[in-house]
């Protein structure tokens, strides 16, 4: 039962981060999970391994077609599928319909990686490739592994969660030259002041974080800004390298020297 008291469905990420049952039976162990979890990950692989150049568009849920947000994510999709990406959401309504009908518009692939939750929830209609998960963070690799960009348009904690860990990926260099669009400077405008007024001047994060984020209210400039990271034109190579620079730094390891290759990750 849930606070209401009305019975609820809970979902495998759920079962999974739930402490250990007593005599579980094998299907509902961690060790039958590990197996769905490798399934999870070979049929994401699978099905798409092929989609080439991609951007996956974040965004609110709760946007409603008769938003401005809403016509400003189709035509960001519109114009990134002209150039020839691949269009990833989450599958779901608002934004993520809003970039999936876009990159329709355009004739691009149009792809919705899908996520069990408690409550029911379908891909909107203009995906043309779902892939459906049961643990969020299997989707989650999956929302990064195939795309070259993120372009983030205003959300709430499911949004904010993708946009830093993309920028934990990019600060450590697990991906590189990934720009990182936030789309819609009055809504984001006051994250980036309080990165810069707590984080950065408590030294919990520099000042070349920063650079790792790009800021328009403009769908040709984002769509330019990941076209330039396609044409080695990326200005933000820049910025990543000196942002990784810097946590070196903070944590005692000093720069490299500048015939010293980065290590892989």
């Amino acid at each position: 039962m849930d606070e209401t008291g009305i019975g609820r469905r809970r979902t495998q990420d759920e079962r999974l981060l739930s402490g250990p049952a007593e005599k579980a039976a094998f299907r509902e162990t961690d060790t039958w999970r590990v197996l769905r979890i490798m399934g999870e990950f070979v049929e994401g692989f699978e099905e798409l391994a092929g989609l080439g150049p991609a951007v996956t568009i974040f965004g609110s849920a709760r946007v409603g077609r008769d938003d401005g947000a809403y016509a400003t994510a189709v035509e960001v999709g519109r114009l990134l599928g002209e150039a020839g990406f691949t269009i990833i959401t989450g599958g779901g309504p608002g934004i993520m319909e809003a970039g999936n009908r876009g990159a329709r518009e355009a004739g691009a692939a149009s792809v919705g990686l899908n996520i069990e939750l408690p409550f029911e929830q379908h891909v909107n209609p203009y995906v043309d490739v779902e892939v459906d998960f049961r643990y969020f963070f299997v989707r989650k690799t999956m929302l990064v592994k195939y795309a070259q960009a993120f372009v983030i348009f205003p959300g709430g904690f499911g949004t904010m969660d993708e946009l830093f860990e993309a920028l934990t990926l990019v600060q450590t260099g697990k991906i590189r030259d990934f720009p990182i669009v936030l789309f819609g400077s009055e809504y984001w405008g006051g994250l980036l002041e309080w990165v810069s007024s707590a984080m950065i001047s408590e030294g919990k994060a520099s000042e070349a974080d920063l650079g790792l984020l790009s800021l328009t209210d403009s769908p040709a400039e984002a769509r330019d800004l990941i076209l330039a990271a396609t044409r080695e034109q990326y200005d933000g190579a820049g910025h990543e390298k000196r942002a990784r620079e810097a946590t070196r730094k903070a944590l005692g390891k000093g720069p490299r020297g500048p015939t010293s290759p980065e290590p892989e990750n």
